[in-house]
Protein backbone atom coordinates (compact mmCIF):
# COMPACT_ATOMS: atom_id res chain seq x y z
CA UNK A 1 0.00 0.00 0.00
CA UNK A 2 2.02 2.84 -1.16
CA UNK A 3 0.05 5.84 1.11
CA UNK A 4 1.63 3.33 4.28
CA UNK A 5 4.84 3.27 2.76
CA UNK A 6 4.79 7.56 2.70
CA UNK A 7 3.35 7.33 5.89
CA UNK A 8 6.42 5.12 6.85
CA UNK A 9 9.27 7.31 5.03
CA UNK A 10 7.59 10.38 6.56
CA UNK A 11 7.59 8.99 10.26
CA UNK A 12 11.39 7.98 9.66
CA UNK A 13 12.66 11.06 8.07
CA UNK A 14 11.33 13.33 11.31
CA UNK A 15 11.95 11.09 14.11
CA UNK A 16 15.49 9.54 12.81
CA UNK A 17 17.26 12.90 10.77
CA UNK A 18 21.09 12.78 10.58
CA UNK A 19 22.69 14.69 12.70
CA UNK A 20 23.06 18.32 11.09
CA UNK A 21 26.48 18.78 12.07
CA UNK A 22 27.72 15.38 10.61
CA UNK A 23 26.07 15.79 7.38
CA UNK A 24 27.28 19.45 6.49
CA UNK A 25 30.59 18.29 7.58
CA UNK A 26 30.68 14.87 5.03
CA UNK A 27 28.98 17.09 2.30
CA UNK A 28 31.77 20.18 2.60
CA UNK A 29 34.60 18.01 3.14
CA UNK A 30 34.42 15.38 1.20
CA UNK A 31 34.89 16.40 -2.47
CA UNK A 32 32.77 13.85 -4.31
CA UNK A 33 29.64 15.25 -3.22
CA UNK A 34 30.58 19.08 -4.36
CA UNK A 35 28.94 19.36 -7.76
CA UNK A 36 25.59 18.33 -6.53
CA UNK A 37 22.82 20.78 -6.53
CA UNK A 38 21.02 21.91 -3.43
CA UNK A 39 17.98 19.95 -3.93
CA UNK A 40 19.97 17.21 -5.33
CA UNK A 41 21.78 17.34 -1.83
CA UNK A 42 18.56 17.36 0.06
CA UNK A 43 17.19 14.44 -1.86
CA UNK A 44 20.12 12.55 -1.01
CA UNK A 45 19.80 13.29 2.97
CA UNK A 46 16.54 11.51 2.61
CA UNK A 47 17.69 8.75 1.01
CA UNK A 48 20.64 7.82 3.14
CA UNK A 49 18.68 8.95 6.32
CA UNK A 50 15.89 5.74 4.97
CA UNK A 51 19.47 3.94 4.16
CA UNK A 52 20.44 4.06 7.72
CA UNK A 53 17.30 3.04 8.84
CA UNK A 54 16.80 -0.13 7.44
CA UNK A 55 20.30 -1.48 6.80
CA UNK A 56 22.55 -2.74 10.32
CA UNK A 57 25.99 -1.00 10.34
CA UNK A 58 28.53 -4.03 12.02
CA UNK A 59 32.27 -3.17 13.50
CA UNK A 60 34.47 -6.41 13.65
CA UNK A 61 37.90 -6.81 14.98
CA UNK A 62 37.18 -4.23 17.90
CA UNK A 63 36.02 -1.63 15.30
CA UNK A 64 32.84 0.55 16.86
CA UNK A 65 31.05 2.20 14.06
CA UNK A 66 30.14 5.85 14.81
CA UNK A 67 26.93 7.99 13.40
CA UNK A 68 29.71 9.60 11.64
CA UNK A 69 31.41 6.81 10.14
CA UNK A 70 27.67 5.39 8.77
CA UNK A 71 26.60 8.39 7.51
CA UNK A 72 29.89 8.44 5.11
CA UNK A 73 29.10 5.10 4.12
CA UNK A 74 25.65 5.41 3.56
CA UNK A 75 25.77 9.01 1.77
CA UNK A 76 28.17 7.52 -0.83
CA UNK A 77 26.34 4.47 -1.14
CA UNK A 78 23.09 6.54 -2.45
CA UNK A 79 24.62 8.99 -4.36
CA UNK A 80 24.66 5.93 -7.06
CA UNK A 81 21.58 5.48 -6.80
CA UNK A 82 20.27 9.71 -6.30
CA UNK A 83 17.77 8.84 -9.24
CA UNK A 84 16.87 4.99 -9.00
CA UNK A 85 15.38 4.74 -5.49
CA UNK A 86 16.30 2.24 -2.43
CA UNK A 87 15.02 -0.45 -4.11
CA UNK A 88 17.85 -0.94 -6.05
CA UNK A 89 19.31 -2.00 -2.64
CA UNK A 90 17.02 -4.10 -1.47
CA UNK A 91 17.50 -8.39 -0.73
CA UNK A 92 20.16 -8.04 2.13
CA UNK A 93 20.47 -5.48 4.93
CA UNK A 94 24.38 -5.36 6.39
CA UNK A 95 27.08 -3.49 6.36
CA UNK A 96 30.30 -4.94 7.73
CA UNK A 97 33.01 -2.62 8.30
CA UNK A 98 36.89 -3.79 9.03
CA UNK A 99 39.33 -1.65 10.76
CA UNK A 100 41.84 -2.37 7.72
CA UNK A 101 42.44 -4.67 4.77
CA UNK A 102 41.48 -7.84 6.01
CA UNK A 103 41.99 -11.40 5.05
CA UNK A 104 40.35 -13.89 3.17
CA UNK A 105 40.79 -17.64 1.82
CA UNK A 106 40.39 -18.00 -1.98
CA UNK A 107 39.79 -21.57 -3.65
CA UNK A 108 41.44 -22.07 -7.05
CA UNK A 109 41.49 -24.88 -9.67
CA UNK A 110 43.83 -24.84 -12.86
CA UNK A 111 43.32 -25.85 -15.64
CA UNK A 112 44.47 -29.46 -15.00
CA UNK A 113 41.94 -29.26 -12.14
CA UNK A 114 44.31 -29.23 -9.30
CA UNK A 115 43.24 -27.13 -5.92
CA UNK A 116 45.04 -24.32 -4.53
CA UNK A 117 44.28 -21.71 -1.52
CA UNK A 118 45.27 -18.56 -1.41
CA UNK A 119 45.04 -15.81 1.30
CA UNK A 120 44.06 -12.44 0.19
CA UNK A 121 43.71 -8.47 1.15
CA UNK A 122 40.66 -7.14 0.14
CA UNK A 123 39.03 -3.38 0.89
CA UNK A 124 35.82 -4.82 0.13
CA UNK A 125 33.79 -7.16 -0.79
CA UNK A 126 29.83 -7.70 -1.76
CA UNK A 127 27.98 -11.23 -1.80
CA UNK A 128 24.87 -11.67 -3.20
CA UNK A 129 21.95 -11.44 -0.82
CA UNK A 130 24.62 -10.77 1.66
CA UNK A 131 26.71 -8.18 3.06
CA UNK A 132 28.61 -5.25 1.89
CA UNK A 133 32.34 -5.59 3.91
CA UNK A 134 34.17 -2.76 3.73
CA UNK A 135 38.05 -1.43 4.82
CA UNK A 136 36.87 2.22 7.20
CA UNK A 137 41.02 2.76 6.28
CA UNK A 138 39.91 2.79 2.63
CA UNK A 139 36.80 4.35 3.27
CA UNK A 140 38.68 7.30 4.84
CA UNK A 141 41.37 7.55 2.50
CA UNK A 142 38.64 7.76 -0.72
CA UNK A 143 37.03 10.36 1.56
CA UNK A 144 39.74 12.41 2.76
CA UNK A 145 42.64 11.68 0.07
CA UNK A 146 40.51 10.85 -3.25
CA UNK A 147 42.06 9.41 -6.27
CA UNK A 148 40.09 9.23 -9.60
CA UNK A 149 38.62 5.90 -10.58
CA UNK A 150 39.31 4.70 -6.97
CA UNK A 151 36.18 4.63 -4.31
CA UNK A 152 35.61 1.66 -2.69
CA UNK A 153 32.41 1.77 -1.59
CA UNK A 154 31.46 3.02 -4.96
CA UNK A 155 32.70 0.06 -6.11
CA UNK A 156 30.91 -2.53 -3.62
CA UNK A 157 28.00 -0.77 -3.89
CA UNK A 158 27.85 -0.73 -7.92
CA UNK A 159 28.09 -5.19 -7.57
CA UNK A 160 25.52 -4.94 -5.60
CA UNK A 161 23.50 -3.07 -8.35
CA UNK A 162 24.63 -5.71 -11.10
CA UNK A 163 23.79 -8.37 -8.54
CA UNK A 164 20.55 -7.25 -8.25
CA UNK A 165 18.81 -9.34 -10.68
CA UNK A 166 20.98 -12.57 -9.73
CA UNK A 167 25.10 -13.12 -10.27
CA UNK A 168 27.44 -10.06 -10.80
CA UNK A 169 27.98 -9.84 -14.73
CA UNK A 170 28.70 -6.49 -15.40
CA UNK A 171 24.38 -6.29 -17.07
CA UNK A 172 22.46 -4.90 -13.54
CA UNK A 173 18.74 -4.39 -14.96
CA UNK A 174 18.15 -1.87 -17.38
CA UNK A 175 15.38 0.68 -17.65
CA UNK A 176 12.67 0.36 -20.09
CA UNK A 177 14.44 3.19 -22.12
CA UNK A 178 17.99 1.21 -22.63
CA UNK A 179 18.50 -0.77 -25.36
CA UNK A 180 20.09 -4.08 -24.20
CA UNK A 181 22.22 -4.48 -27.92
CA UNK A 182 23.67 -1.27 -27.25
CA UNK A 183 24.87 -1.68 -23.49
CA UNK A 184 26.29 -5.30 -24.66
CA UNK A 185 28.23 -3.34 -27.34
CA UNK A 186 29.60 -0.49 -25.33
CA UNK A 187 30.66 -2.62 -22.30
CA UNK A 188 31.92 -5.31 -24.47
CA UNK A 189 34.10 -2.81 -26.92
CA UNK A 190 35.51 -1.51 -23.96
CA UNK A 191 36.09 -4.67 -22.12
CA UNK A 192 38.01 -6.06 -25.35
CA UNK A 193 40.05 -2.98 -25.42
CA UNK A 194 41.43 -2.56 -22.28
CA UNK A 195 42.12 -6.19 -22.54
CA UNK A 196 44.05 -5.78 -25.50
CA UNK A 197 46.07 -3.22 -24.22
CA UNK A 198 46.78 -5.06 -21.10
CA UNK A 199 48.03 -8.36 -23.59
CA UNK A 200 50.42 -5.57 -25.53
CA UNK A 201 51.92 -4.38 -22.19
CA UNK A 202 50.40 -1.10 -22.84
CA UNK A 203 49.14 0.98 -19.83
CA UNK A 204 45.43 0.61 -19.71
CA UNK A 205 43.10 3.72 -20.59
CA UNK A 206 41.39 3.26 -17.09
CA UNK A 207 42.70 1.14 -14.11
CA UNK A 208 43.79 -2.19 -15.45
CA UNK A 209 41.03 -4.15 -12.83
CA UNK A 210 38.28 -3.55 -14.50
CA UNK A 211 40.21 -5.97 -16.98
CA UNK A 212 39.29 -9.01 -14.93
CA UNK A 213 36.09 -9.50 -15.52
CA UNK A 214 32.84 -7.83 -17.29
CA UNK A 215 31.81 -7.53 -13.44
CA UNK A 216 34.61 -5.60 -12.19
CA UNK A 217 34.58 -3.47 -15.92
CA UNK A 218 31.23 -2.01 -14.44
CA UNK A 219 32.39 -1.43 -10.90
CA UNK A 220 34.96 0.33 -11.99
CA UNK A 221 33.54 2.20 -14.69
CA UNK A 222 30.72 3.46 -12.08
CA UNK A 223 33.95 4.39 -10.25
CA UNK A 224 34.99 6.40 -12.83
CA UNK A 225 31.48 7.77 -13.27
CA UNK A 226 31.61 9.39 -10.38
CA UNK A 227 35.07 10.24 -9.51
CA UNK A 228 36.29 10.94 -12.90
CA UNK A 229 33.69 11.18 -15.51
CA UNK A 230 35.69 13.32 -18.27
CA UNK A 231 37.85 10.62 -18.18
CA UNK A 232 35.89 8.25 -18.84
CA UNK A 233 34.03 9.96 -21.39
CA UNK A 234 36.92 10.78 -23.28
CA UNK A 235 38.49 7.08 -23.40
CA UNK A 236 34.64 5.11 -23.84
CA UNK A 237 32.22 7.62 -24.75
CA UNK A 238 29.57 4.85 -25.54
CA UNK A 239 30.03 3.48 -21.55
CA UNK A 240 29.51 6.45 -20.28
CA UNK A 241 26.15 7.50 -22.62
CA UNK A 242 25.01 3.90 -21.05
CA UNK A 243 26.08 4.82 -17.57
CA UNK A 244 23.60 8.08 -17.96
CA UNK A 245 21.33 6.27 -19.07
CA UNK A 246 21.36 3.54 -16.38
CA UNK A 247 22.18 5.74 -13.49
CA UNK A 248 20.10 9.18 -14.23
CA UNK A 249 22.64 11.21 -13.55
CA UNK A 250 25.07 13.03 -16.00
CA UNK A 251 27.98 13.48 -14.03
CA UNK A 252 30.55 15.31 -16.48
CA UNK A 253 28.07 18.17 -16.49
CA UNK A 254 28.49 18.74 -12.30
CA UNK A 255 30.49 21.84 -11.15
CA UNK A 256 33.16 19.62 -9.89
CA UNK A 257 33.23 17.31 -12.20
CA UNK A 258 36.85 15.67 -12.10
CA UNK A 259 38.95 16.04 -14.96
Amino acid sequence: MKWLDRLRIRHTLRHHPIPHDVWEALMHEAGIFRGLSAVERAHLRELTTLFLHRKTFSGVQGLTVSTKMAVAVAAQACLLILKLGLDFYDGWIEVVLYPAAFRVERERIDNAGLVSHEALALSGESWSHGAVILSWNDVVSDLNDPRAGHNVVLHEFAHKLDMLNGSANGMPSLHANMVLQQWTEAFSHAFNHIQLQLLHHRHSDIDAYAATSPAEFFAVASEYFFTDSLRLLHHYPEVYAQLVLFYRQDTVRRPASAG
